[in-house]
């Protein structure tokens, strides 16, 4: 073969390559659209509603959560808890003093029946306003629901999975709509959205386009909700620790633990110590500290406003302070013996590892609460983007699609897998273990022949 023969065959080659892959990831971009598309949307839809929490809270029961300050001085805890288990007699489980001079005091209540209520008291009256089903740190049933729904927690621990495998795809499916999105010499559809309203065209580039737009944040939030998920946020938080940058070592070591993880016994642990077991007062006998006792000692330790106090329900518990504020720099635990009422343990923020450290930021933007208002505005319209984006898809698929037909992009006969794309997988798979195991389920699906013989190829 002369010179000028191998070159043109080597400069054949390089096209072809690069049409395959593209072919290759267009083709895993549609299929893994499709499927995760209904999750993708529950996510984002209780997404954008959860980043209003506290405003949807005080909006559907402000009767319960507000009151008109008073110049007199409020009542003491212990006796607010007592006007709340007249009016609901049960076990105490938990008190939240007022976060502000215009809000009421909420008293956990588990009644005879085991089910756990909140009551909520005007400080300066003791009235109780009202209660409702205690939704933990959702902050009301309605959250609660949102908050589960966004997890799938609602059905089981494989649903969870699914969801965990969703936001890995997610994190993929940006990077290979940037790639089939990367401009080969067009113009449109680029950063401008071509053809009138309507028309294929106008879909395919608001969808590229939309989805330029919104990559970033889909990356961001898909990594800062991993750290909740069942499987891979075990995993991180064992490497955490195992590399000293997690949770650091040596704060249970002079006092015995308990078998009850801190995430059972508040409303709201931080994620990096919230598998950490709940340590024991030091004797098992006495007469329990007061709460008023309690709540002032925590307070005098700075700990912010809006934190909720763990009532301990046996004989070797103890008192348990936690507060997730908007600002995360204020994070805190504080373990107090029940009888002695002294501080057992004290963690914030800045006793974490970086991991740790980053995780908690990361997850407090992700729940729009570390920059305030500019914080949920901003990824209310990522949201709203992404949601833009997987609609688009949808109506690109649809309006492209030959009838009758899933109209699945194809390879062409006899293609192989590029080896450097199999090896990106392959990383991808192990990185993010519930994707793997959808990998694996396509490639079954391909080998089998299955696409081929049911689908008609576009």
């Amino acid at each position: 073969m002369s010179d000028i023969t191998a070159s043109a065959s080597v400069a054949d080659a390089a096209p072809a390559r690069a049409g395959l892959i593209y072919r290759a990831l267009w083709r895993w971009h549609f299929f893994v659209g499709l499927i995760i598309l209904p999750f993708v949307l529950l996510i984002l839809v209780t997404g954008a509603i959860y980043l209003f929490k506290a405003e949807i809270n005080d909006r559907l029961h402000a009767d319960l959560r507000i009151v008109a300050p008073q110049s007199v001085a409020q009542k003491a805890p212990s006796e607010l808890v007592a006007k709340a288990l007249e009016a609901y007699p049960g076990t105490l489980r938990g008190y939240v003093p007022p976060a502000a001079p215009d809000r009421s005091a909420e008293v956990k209540i588990a009644g005879s029946d085991g089910v756990r209520n909140t009551l909520y008291v005007d400080p300066y009256s003791g009235t109780v306003l009202g209660r409702l089903w205690d939704a933990g740190h959702a902050g009301s049933p309605f959250m609660y629901v949102v908050r589960k729904l966004h997890s799938l927690k609602y059905v089981d621990w494989w649903a969870e999975r699914i969801i965990e495998g969703v936001a890995g795809w997610m994190i993929l499916m940006a990077a290979s709509g940037i790639y089939l999105w990367w401009p080969r010499g067009q113009k449109g559809g680029v950063f401008s959205v071509r053809g009138e309203p309507g028309k294929r065209v106008f879909w395919r580039d608001l969808h590229a386009v939309t989805g330029i737009f919104v990559s970033l944040f889909i990356v961001f939030l898909a990594m800062t909700g991993l750290p909740w998920s069942g499987y891979w946020g075990k995993k991180f938080y064992a490497f955490s620790y195992a590399v000293g940058m997690g949770m650091p070592d040596g704060y249970w070591d002079k006092y015995p633990v308990s078998t009850i993880p801190l995430k059972d016994a508040v409303d709201r642990a931080p994620w990096i110590i919230e598998n950490q077991p709940v340590p024991l007062s030091k004797t098992a006998a006495g007469v329990p500290a007061k709460l008023d006792d309690v709540v002032r000692t925590v307070t005098e330790l700075g700990i912010a406003p809006g934190y909720a106090i763990n009532i301990p329900t046996k004989p070797d518990g103890v008192f348990t302070a936690s507060v997730y504020p908007n600002d995360i720099t204020r994070e805190r635990v504080i373990h107090l013996d029940q009888y002695s009422g002294k501080v057992l343990f004290d963690m914030g923020l800045q006793d974490l590892g970086f991991f740790g450290r980053m995780a908690e930021w990361g997850i407090s933007i992700h729940m729009g609460q570390a920059f305030g208002l500019a914080n949920q505005l901003v990824l209310l319209a990522s949201l709203a983007g992404m949601v833009l984006l997987t609609i688009s898809g949808l109506v690109m698929w649809w309006k492209r699609r030959p009838a009758g037909t899933l109209g699945a992009p194809g390879l062409p006969k006899n293609a192989s897998m590029p080896k450097g794309l199999l090896v990106l997988a392959v990383i991808a798979g192990a990185f993010f273990p519930m994707v793997g195991l959808s990998m694996l389920a396509f490639v079954a699906f391909e080998l089998l022949g299955l696409g081929a013989r049911s689908l008609r190829s576009a």
